[in-house]
């Protein structure tokens, strides 16, 4: 069973594909019934349909192609709860040979558009609600009403000059910059900051504010001069405070009456401010130097405060993004992560453990608070952090990861790294509209047998009714994936062979403002507790990275020693299940191939950051794990057990061994660890470029050598963001550590040495030893 062909189908992976009947059969397989779903995955083709999906009036699923259809009397059966609903007019022509999209069985999952709403390019102003999903061949394969907005209708039309009647409001941003930051740093921002309002759309809303001890809100609609409100970072004032100060105030909606919109000037459409906005960007200011033994004052918490208020005040709350670009941790106000004072240093692992973090859970409940707020209101807290630095990634953490944010960390404004996170973040689809969704809810409808029992992502639940589940994100993009964990309800036992049923609904807002509902719609079979489908359905990668996210939740309630722990006991547990042994035999255990590898993630994974943290800050503990938790299967194996290549003059490059047997003086090594991309050069490799030979036309072939690897280590870099650090190093150089960390270590300094090998001098054990004590362990029973 190929599982990376069904996700390219389905969007799911699931950790196992069949499922047995019973829920203490289903606790037996020790690693959880879960599915990893990617909700706005790209697929080589998706139906957009431009009319409302048709929904069950019992359970609430939308018609599928899993559903009875009875043609002649128009009446579909749910398949979930097996009500009868009759289709609507709209639907008078369907038939055997004339089916809507949702019905086709090629199409698990369709995209549909809510009424018709959102910003209108002028090539969907004669938009028409009735179907047109009947062909003229009788295939049944929809088509979208809407015409497609090309680049050349864009270039015949003032691109930034679409505001009318026609565009309505778009997105809105709100720019929290740290004017504590070195001058250096600040102008680099700047240019990026100016960069992007430039190529916002015409439509979007901004407003900005710079903080250090005082938070500045800049009044954009003031054309006399630069026209600022200033608060006291020190202070923690309501939302309704802040409003009433600024003077703004949400437009209400009368009942029979179509919402207003009430503008004010701190956050205005960029056709009204572009010329304001730009300037306040060039005038901000170096704040002046603390004194000596201090650090900078930064209210942050305070200016993410009155970043939340403005929006709220503003004419669309939802589709907001507040933006923080910070360089340092705050000192002062709510939020505060460390005193101003050089003498007391930053927060560690270990104080924070140990109680000895002075302002760690005051910060952390204070984030909690503004992370509820950012949900009841669908924004999105996006954090940008550049510093060698911590600046309290932890601390803010739980505001990020539940609205959805985007988080980077990177030692410089200046970096490409930075440069290329914000500029994709603003990048358009192929309709000129900024790719970015807001408002996301995902609902999932299961069979009676099969209850939803969690999540774990940047998401957060909202309600349950009728049966079914509902998780809210603020923002999300098509690589964002969720885990949802799943249980057995032992109500009423299913029969072995039939089938249960599961279907997600995505609702999100458009980059054009308008809502889709985009629905993927599953189908797998219950099996007996010892069927052969059970081992031939396990997915080891899923189960990896499900396992993964389990352990990271873990750290939020443990030390890392208890987790790695948990993590043996449930590997030793599987192992016994699934393992072919003789009782205390450690010599005759084996695993089929669809086990075979999941016990060498695990080791991996209890060596990786995410437990492991032993030479990482909090704050890149709390990075390393918010990405994890965000990242598809393949991500999410690349950062548990990273890849390794190898380019020598021997043959074409390929992987090799996560293993020091891999270090060779005479090859090049390509390392990925998602956060980082390493290219390692073999002491003769390094040698021969310091001689210049790959300057020598005589030496053609070491120049392309050495080339393919750059060029390889490029494209890793290239199509991920966050941007991996590239790191060259030589053997034996100090930067090598980045590859030598993660290296099984087959050979210490306590092992027999070879002449020639390369030695890693760690106490940790190696992988085949690992292995061999999980044999002893399981076979006992």
């Amino acid at each position: 069973m190929d599982f990376v062909e069904l996700e390219a189908i389905e969007g799911l992976r699931w950790s196992w594909n069949s499922w047995p009947v019973s829920k203490t059969e289903s606790n037996d397989l020790v690693i959880p019934l879960s599915i990893m779903q990617t909700p706005l995955m790209k697929f080589n083709e998706l139906p957009l349909l431009s009319y409302d999906p048709l929904i069950c009036s019992r359970c609430g699923s939308v018609l599928n192609p899993y559903a009875r259809v009875d043609y002649p009397s128009r009446i579909w059966v749910c398949p979930f709860c097996y009500q009868k609903n009759s289709f609507p007019r709209s639907y008078a022509e369907i038939g055997e040979n004339n089916i809507p999209a949702e019905l086709f069985p090629t199409y698990s999952t369709v995209e549909y558009q809510l009424g018709h709403q959102g910003l209108m390019t002028p090539t969907r102003m004669n938009s028409n609600p009735v179907h047109n999903w009947g062909t003229s061949n009788g295939s049944g394969l929809a088509k979208s009403n809407s015409s497609s907005f090309s680049s050349s209708s864009l270039s015949s039309l003032d691109q930034r000059g679409l505001t009318g009647r026609g565009l309505g409001i778009g997105p809105a941003f709100v720019f929290v910059v740290d004017g504590s930051s070195s001058e250096d740093e600040l102008q680099a921002l700047k240019n990026e900051l100016l960069l992007i309002v430039a190529q916002l759309p015409e439509n979007a809303m901004v407003g900005l504010i710079v903080f250090d001890s005082m938070v500045r809100v800049y009044d954009l609609g003031f054309t006399e001069c630069l026209r600022v409100v200033v608060f006291h970072g020190e202070r923690n004032p309501s939302s309704s405070q802040i409003i009433e100060f600024l003077g703004i105030h949400p437009a209400r909606q009368q009942l029979g009456k179509p919402q207003g919109i009430q503008k004010h000037n701190f956050i205005l459409p960029i056709s009204e401010c572009e010329f304001n906005i730009t300037t306040a960007i060039e005038d901000i200011r170096h704040s002046p130097p603390p004194t000596s033994g201090h650090r900078p004052p930064r209210c942050t918490g305070a200016a993410i405060l009155v970043a939340i208020s403005l929006l709220e005040g503003s004419p669309v709350p939802t589709g907001s993004r507040v933006m923080l670009f910070t360089s340092g941790p705050a000192t002062i106000g709510p939020g505060t992560i460390v005193s101003q004072d050089l003498n007391q240093s930053i927060r560690t692992h270990r104080d924070i453990n140990t109680g000895h973090a002075n302002f760690h859970k005051k910060s952390c409940d204070f984030y909690k608070q503004i992370s509820e707020k950012l949900t009841d209101l669908s924004m999105v807290l996006d954090l940008f952090a550049c510093s060698l630095d911590q600046i309290g990634v932890t601390e803010i953490r739980p505001a990020v990861e539940r609205s959805g944010g985007f988080v980077m960390l990177s030692e410089s404004f200046e970096s490409e790294q930075f440069k290329k996170c914000l500029r994709h973040i603003f990048n358009r689809d192929e309709d000129g509209f900024l790719n970015m969704c807001f408002d996301v809810t995902i609902e999932i409808i299961t069979t009676k047998d099969v209850k939803v029992s969690g999540a774990i992502g940047p998401c957060v639940p909202t309600r349950k009714q009728n049966g079914s589940n509902i998780w809210k994100l603020g923002t999300i993009t098509d690589k964002t994936c969720i885990a949802f964990l799943f249980e057995i309800t032992d109500e009423q036992k299913p029969q072995p062979g039939t089938a249960f049923f599961i279907q997600f609904i995505t609702k999100y807002r458009h980059g054009n403002m308008g809502f889709r509902k985009r629905v993927t719609s599953a189908a797998r079979r219950w099996v007996s507790g010892g069927a052969p489908e059970i081992a031939a359905g396990f997915d080891q990668e899923t189960a990896a990275a499900v396992m993964a996210r389990l352990a990271v939740r873990e750290t939020e309630r443990n030390f890392p020693r208890e987790v790695v722990r948990w993590l043996d006991k449930e590997l030793i547990r599987f192992a016994g299940k699934f393992g072919d042994y003789i009782p205390e035999d450690p010599g005759s255990f084996r695993l089929s191939t669809n086990f075979s590898l999941y016990p060498q993630f695990m080791y991996h994974l209890r060596r990786s950051q995410f437990i492991d943290v032993f030479n990482s800050s909090p704050d890149e503990t709390a990075f390393f794990q918010m990405m994890l938790n965000r990242e598809s299967v393949i991500g999410s194996l690349i950062m548990i057990q990273p890849t390794l290549s190898r380019f020598s003059f021997d043959g074409p490059p390929g992987p090799v061994l996560l293993d020091i047997g891999s270090v060779s003086p005479d090859v090049i090594l390509l390392f990925d660890s998602y956060f980082y991309v390493v290219i390692h050069y073999g002491s003769k490799i390094a040698q021969w470029k310091k001689m210049g030979y790959d300057k020598d036309p005589g030496h053609e072939n070491f120049r392309k050598l050495l080339e393919a690897v750059e060029i390889e280590a490029a494209q890793l870099a290239a199509e991920r963001i966050p941007v991996p650090k590239v790191v060259k190093c030589d053997q034996h150089s100090s930067q090598a550590r980045f590859l030598l960390a993660k290296l099984n270590p087959s050979v210490t300094h306590n092992s027999t040495y070879v002449d020639g090998s390369e030695v890693v001098l760690t106490d940790d054990v190696s992988l085949e030893v690992f292995i061999e004590h999980l044999q002893e362990l399981a076979v006992q029973g």
